[in-house]
């Protein structure tokens, strides 16, 4: 025994360097075909390697027939087994070595050899997927590790598929029962396809094509089966949840493969089909954990993220079109919004032992602030926002809208109630986005667009049907009360980040979320609904200065006590009193010689409102200085070279944000001559400078959030702008820079008016 390891070991360190074997394959062979279990719990193949004196003379080693006899049972069933793992390792870095584009290509054929040998046995598939029935856990790992990169390999050489392989898959998939194999079986499906979208040199398509042919139906058989089980029935659940964590790893890569290669497969549509399933699991009696993990995965579901960590390449070019997609993601929603009508919300548990890391319970003696888990709350938020984003897009119906949305956002708001400061509710309910998401910018801002998604539809409706003046001022205050403004959410979103126009600009270059279509969509919205914006922003100010006054009380005044034009006449009557000071050549220049997101006002002239909750605290000192001087070139160099790899998704967006604004007309005019004199003149350094001007009194009260709103796109602006002229911008802004000029104009029209 002791000789048959130390030639394995010999092996396993020229294999770990990728060096050539020089002697016989068939002699490498015998040593690395696993003979357990065996009788006598030890290697039977090791007697015919005492007949390959190619590799003893390799190895100068010469290994003997070993005895049973000649040592304790159990001594030797653990040398056994410490044999079986390193003949395991050898394989699995024998098979990496092959795929590896380092090895040398004598090492490799070689290596290709020895392994294409083993494969030909019938019953080397067998004997792996018999060690999953072993009392040795790292046993069972290593063989199902060791197997899954054979079943590559297989797959990559254009191998068939061995029987015994489907044949063991079939037998354990065609129900679920509490054996080990069923995890193991599981947990092979998925790494094999994770080393196929891993793989960037290969058709994965084909590959995983022949992959899940054979296989196909046997998964419809166990899903209907595993999320069929009673826990009650069941002796023990660990099993159970094992396998419900491998399956919905499985579930996931093959709704990946949907959406990212193209392929349609019947087993790929499990889950929209018969979605009803997989919510079930949530209301079940086990761990919060498990719950979280579904959820997690309907979430990415819904916003077709799902494989995500491992599909970072662009999407295949010319993929076939999934005609049943969109039908089947408006499945889902309906699915999520009836369960949350049934209760689902109810059952989530949100309150629980804090996360640790690596799972560990809390040490005696750690101080460990109490709170609600906050990733079940951005999950089940969005879960929600977005389902009805979904259905509403494929809703005709005003009437029937505006009941769902009362119904399943009261619902929302109830589950998010008891975890968030009771304040949000007397202030403003549309804050309960930003307060949910305030830990998670992509969350954040795929709720903040599926709510805008919502009010922009209902909007197109309201104005179809030509409602009258009375209604669309009651749908307003709706609009409010159920917490879906998109005015409300971004002013929210901005006071969170302080007004700082860099916190846009780092979103703005960023690949990893929406934020750049969500902010266009806004911006012509904006555009749109300007009077409304400018009257939603006397009322921010207006809550800033007295925390006790109801924000939807406010609104409703929005036909009756004052208009949007009086809102937007007594606004611009504070700003053109500053039409006498210093303008500057360009936004640009001002950008870059001012502090940024500081707004300047004397407090000697105006009362200043008493800070609130509401009231953003002074912005810290960016990560990024994005200084418009030639000293800061460098800087923008590297951080263009950090940002200039777009994903496909971020490369759709900017694609439709040029289709959203247009790029017809006199491109000249857009690339780039910035305004002579900005919105918002150039505040002077001295503080009492305000004091000289005409303003009333109350001007800040009444100009605080929307000056600090545009003077945030004007900084984006000039931003923006500088580079684009050095050329670091990593994708075309005109038309995203089209829409801040739209915004000025709309500004200036208004002063000039005055």
């Amino acid at each position: 025994m002791e000789d048959f390891l130390e030639v394995l070991e010999q092996l396993y360190k020229k294999v770990l360097r990728g060096a050539a074997l020089e002697h016989d394959t068939q002699g490498y062979v015998c040593y690395l075909n696993p003979a357990w279990p065996d009788q006598d719990g030890s290697p039977a193949s090791s007697s015919a390697c005492a007949d390959s004196p190619g590799v003893r003379g390799e190895c100068q080693q010469s290994p003997a027939a070993l005895s049973p006899t000649s040592t304790a049972p159990v001594g030797l069933k653990i040398r056994a087994q410490e044999t079986a793992l390193l003949q395991l390792t050898v394989v699995q870095v024998m098979v990496t070595r092959i795929l590896s584009v380092e090895t040398a290509f004598r090492a490799k054929q070689r290596y290709r050899e020895i392994v294409k040998i083993l494969l030909q046995s019938s019953d080397f598939d067998s004997k792996l997927t018999c060690m999953f029935q072993s009392s040795d856990k790292l046993l069972s790992h290593m063989a199902a590790k060791c197997l899954a990169l054979l079943l590559y390999f297989r797959l990559k050489e254009k191998i068939t598929l061995s029987n015994s392989w489907i044949t063991f898959c079939q037998r354990n998939l065609c129900e679920y029962s509490e054996n080990e194999e069923v995890v193991y079986c599981l947990y092979t499906l998925t790494a094999v396809i994770k080393e196929i979208f891993k793989d960037t040199r290969s058709q994965k398509t084909e590959i995983l094509k022949q992959f899940l042919t054979p296989l196909d139906a046997t998964f419809e058989v166990f899903y209907n089966s595993l999320f069929s089980q009673h826990l009650a029935n069941l002796q023990d659940t660990s099993k159970i949840v094992n396998s419900l964590i491998y399956f919905l790893e499985l579930l996931e890569l093959l709704i990946a493969s949907r959406i990212h290669l193209g392929l349609h497969f019947p087993c790929q549509r499990i889950f929209f089909l018969k979605p009803s399933c997989v919510l079930h699991v949530i209301t079940w009696l086990i761990q919060a954990f498990v719950k979280r993990k579904f959820i997690i995965f309907i979430k990415k579901c819904l916003l077709r993220k799902v494989g995500e960590d491992l599909c970072r390449g662009p999407v295949a070019a010319f993929m076939p079109p999934d005609e049943h997609l969109d039908g089947d993601m408006l499945a889902l929603a309906d699915a999520v919004l009836q369960a949350v009508g049934s209760g689902l919300l109810k059952t989530l548990s949100v309150h629980g032992k804090p996360s640790c890391f690596g799972g560990g319970e809390v040490q005696p003696g750690c101080e460990c602030l109490p709170g609600p888990d906050h990733v079940i709350l951005r999950a089940a938020s969005l879960l929600l926002i977005k389902s009805l984003d979904i259905k509403f897009q494929n809703c005709a119906s005003a009437k029937e809208m505006k009941v769902d949305l009362q119904r399943f956002m009261s619902e929302l708001l109830a589950f998010l109630k008891p975890h968030l400061e009771p304040s949000v509710w007397s202030q403003h309910p549309c804050e309960w986005l930003s307060r949910v998401f305030i830990e998670q910018d992509d969350d954040m801002l795929e709720a903040a667009k599926a709510s805008m998604g919502i009010f922009l539809k209902l909007s197109r409706e309201y104005e179809a049907a030509e409602s009258l003046t009375q209604e669309k001022e009651l749908w307003h205050h709706h609009t409010h009360e159920n917490g879906y403004n998109p005015h409300c959410i971004f002013l929210f979103f901005l006071k969170n980040i302080a007004f700082d126009s860099t916190v846009l600009l780092d979103f703005l270059i960023s690949s990893e979320t929406c934020f750049l279509e969500y902010f266009v969509r806004y911006l012509k919205l904006l555009l749109q609904d300007w009077g409304t914006f400018l009257t939603i922003c006397k009322d921010f100010d207006v809550m800033d200065s007295n925390e006790s006054t109801n924000i939807c009380g406010c609104i409703s005044s929005l036909g009756h006590d004052r208009s949007s034009n009086q809102t937007e006449i007594s606004l611009l009557a504070a700003l053109g009193s500053h039409r006498n000071a210093p303008a500057r050549d360009s936004w640009a220049a001002g950008a870059a010689s001012e502090p940024q997101n500081l707004v300047v006002i004397s407090p000697e002239t105006h009362a200043t409102p008493p800070a609130s909750r509401l009231s953003s605290p002074q912005p810290s000192q960016s990560l990024v200085d994005y200084d418009s001087s030639d000293d800061s070139e460098v800087e923008s160099t590297d951080l263009c070279s950090a940002n200039s790899k777009q994903t496909s998704l971020h490369q759709e967006a900017v694609k439709k944000t040029q289709d959203m604004v247009g790029t017809s007309g006199d491109e000249k005019e857009l690339n780039l001559e910035l305004p002579s004199r900005p919105v918002f003149p150039k505040e002077s350094n001295t503080p009492s400078s305000v004091a000289h001007d005409t303003a009333p009194d109350n001007t800040v009260h009444e100009a605080g959030i929307s000056y600090r709103t545009v003077k945030c796109f004007e900084q984006l602006q000039g931003a923006i702008y500088r580079l684009q002229k050095k050329n670091l911008f990593p994708y075309n802004p005109t038309a995203l820079l089209k829409l801040l000029k739209q915004i000025e104009a709309k500004c200036n029209k208004s002063m000039n008016a005055l």
